[in-house]
């Protein structure tokens, strides 16, 4: 097998803050596997909250070559992952980018989909939330008024004017909402307050309440919350799903913060033995990293894939949408489209 990989800066189409933190272009590095005349794709989209640069991934590739010439049988996608995992620690985006880039590259190889190699039904899709960072009033109404084929937002709160923000959405819209805090709130009776307001406005389920620290806190929001409540920064790979249990309803899983597809699947697993709900996610990737994301999203509760249409200069195009689903591809792979 042959590996080559490339930067590439993705800007958005609006300045994306979210608690704490304010994002205007995001460097991703797209990976291409060769392997008997056939090409995988992926993308390793290093998050905000990783120990993980650019230079780590491109490092880490570059250690990586003379590796993947040695190996020749791609049907073991999970042999290859567990010798990158041993490669060095952490660099779960990196790692990420070789997982999908093997299993579009599978995919293509044995003229199936993704999705199929992992038993999930498109016709089970959930839909998937468009994503309304935080931002002015007037702002705010645009993006709402920009998201008509998506049928559930998810909004950014944590900071110093969440019913503000609420208000103005309901102001243009009542389209269902679901709420990403992202570690904002601190105080547990106040964010047990907003959860119950926020019901009332017509939320679905909370994300990431209070921050992975206060666990305490965190499991008495949930056994007194009127909705679901998610982890996301608290649960990152599968050796952490179990910790979950009793403390949130659900997880959130995301390509960048669990080395990709095969452990993701894992975690689905993991998670459904524990009763716990599933939500699918993503960090700031394009087209390739939310395709390989989408192929089991079928398997979970609640989608959120939608950085793609987040993005100004996304090299491929957009995954198709219908009645604010992602409709998988029956091309063999990933499905990709390059613009």
């Amino acid at each position: 097998m042959k590996i080559s990989f490339e930067t590439f800066e993705l800007r958005k189409k609006y300045p994306f803050t979210i608690s704490g933190y304010t994002m205007l272009t995001q460097s991703v590095i797209y990976l291409t596997i060769e392997h008997e005349g056939y090409t995988g794709v992926g993308e390793a989209s290093p998050g905000y909250y990783f120990n993980e640069t650019i230079d780590d991934v491109l490092a880490f590739y570059a250690s990586l070559v003379p590796d993947f010439a040695k190996f020749s049988d791609i049907s073991d996608r999970q042999s290859i992952m567990d010798f990158v995992e041993k490669k060095r620690p952490g660099l779960t985006a990196a790692k990420a980018g070789i997982d999908v880039a093997l299993n579009d590259l599978y995919g293509k190889i044995l003229g199936k989909p993704c999705y199929q190699l992992f038993g999930a039904d498109p016709d089970k899709m959930p839909v998937t939330s468009f994503t309304i960072g935080m931002d002015t009033p007037e702002v705010i109404r645009k993006k709402v008024s920009e998201a008509t084929e998506f049928k559930l937002l998810k909004i950014k709160l944590g900071g110093e004017n969440d019913r503000g923000i609420i208000e103005a959405i309901r102001s243009v819209s009542d389209q269902p909402l679901c709420v990403d805090a992202n570690q904002g709130w601190t105080d547990r009776q106040e964010a047990i307050d907003m959860i119950h307001w926020l019901k009332e406005q017509g939320t679905t389920f909370i994300e990431q309440p209070m921050p992975v620290a206060q666990r305490d806190d965190n499991a008495w929001v949930t056994e007194h919350s009127p909705l679901p409540v998610v982890a996301d920064e608290a649960v990152q790979r599968l050796v952490d799903v179990e910790s979950a249990k009793g403390v949130y309803h659900g997880i959130n899983i995301k390509m960048s913060k669990c080395t990709g597809m095969l452990e993701g699947y894992k975690m689905v697993q993991k998670a459904r033995s524990l009763g716990l709900k599933l939500m699918i996610g993503c960090m700031s990737e394009s087209s390739v990293g939310i395709l390989g994301a989408a192929a089991i999203a079928p398997l979970c509760d609640w989608v959120d894939l939608d950085s793609s249409w987040l993005i100004a200069n996304n090299p491929y195009h957009d995954p198709e949408l219908r009645e604010g689903k992602i409709i998988l591809s029956d091309a063999p792979g990933l499905g990709l489209r390059k613009k």
